[in-house]
């Protein structure tokens, strides 16, 4: 493998993430778990055009230049473990009441081989991925 060693920032110029796109069979379905478990709002819908007719969902935190989660339609349902997931953290909570709060919203718990540690993997209602980690952070400001 090769190494990359490089200055964080050598003042050159630099690119940021804006949008974060998970493939769906459901969007809109799907955006609405997420606008649940982040406390995120559903900013705009129905821009995808699909065999189905418009489809797609974003999620924003509300913040000017803050990532987005964009849920875009895909005919095929998801076959492998994936390579990029989300890591998320309670905000009003512990991580026990959090992880309980998720299972109701339809998360499940996942084994991809992580032993035993201190977080939780889960999957969203479509089988993606993420983790539930401990640490409990301070809410957003817009």
């Amino acid at each position: 493998m090769a190494e990359y060693a490089r200055p964080f920032h050598d003042g050159a110029m630099t690119s940021r993430i804006i949008s974060v796109p998970i493939d769906s069979g459901d969007p809109q379905a799907l955006a609405g778990f997420w606008a649940d478990v982040l406390g995120w709002q559903i900013r705009e819908t129905g821009f995808q055009k699909t065999p189905y007719g418009p489809d797609g969902a974003v999620l924003s935190p509300g913040q000017a230049g803050a990532v987005e989660l964009d849920f875009r339609w895909v005919p095929e349902p998801k076959t492998t473990k994936n390579r990029l997931h989300l890591d998320i953290e309670p905000v009003d909570g512990d991580q026990a009441a959090e992880l309980e709060r998720l299972l109701a919203l339809g998360a499940r718990p996942a084994d991809v081989g992580q032993g035993d540690k201190p977080w939780h993997v889960l999957t969203d209602p479509e089988g993606n991925e993420f983790c539930l980690c401990r640490e409990r952070v301070p809410p957003l400001t817009p």
